[in-house]
């Protein structure tokens, strides 16, 4: 990549609705060349895809669950807490934490709700809830 292509990819980056026009004019290039260059990128794969970023619902309540199990069979409890919606996603890490979670909820009596039906599922020793008060840096790159 020159210095054209890490411009236009840090220009898709910050705005990935950005004309195609003003990028031109932002790195001084014809449309056509900044065309080719866009397409040359997501052909080799540099750019995978142009993604909508949601903010969270003011309402929203965010955290992380620790899950701790009485038998370590993780794929197993993937499979289950797969069918829960509110977990956005799930981590095997170091330590002794078996399953982190990422919770999005509506409310805090959801995810209330949400942590007591984690807590019934089979083997489950602990879950400790981490509450997500603000987010001090999003770098999505």
């Amino acid at each position: 990549m020159d210095k054209f292509d890490q411009h236009i990819v840090a220009l898709l980056v910050a705005n990935a609705r950005m004309a195609v026009a003003a990028i031109a004019r932002e790195v001084n290039l014809s449309r056509s060349a900044v065309s080719e260059r866009i397409r040359n990128l997501e052909q080799k794969g540099v750019i995978r895809g142009y993604h909508a970023r949601l903010g969270a619902a003011p309402a929203q309540v965010r955290a992380y669950m620790e899950l701790h199990y009485l038998v370590h069979r993780c794929e197993q409890h993937a499979a289950r807490l797969r069918n829960i919606p509110e977990v956005r996603q799930a981590f095997t890490i170091s330590g002794d934490t078996d399953i982190m979670l990422y919770v999005e909820a509506a409310t805090m009596a959801r995810l209330e709700e949400v942590r007591s039906h984690i807590e019934r599922l089979p083997d489950i020793k602990t879950v400790k809830t981490h509450i997500i008060l603000s987010e001090l840096i999003h770098n999505p790159g």
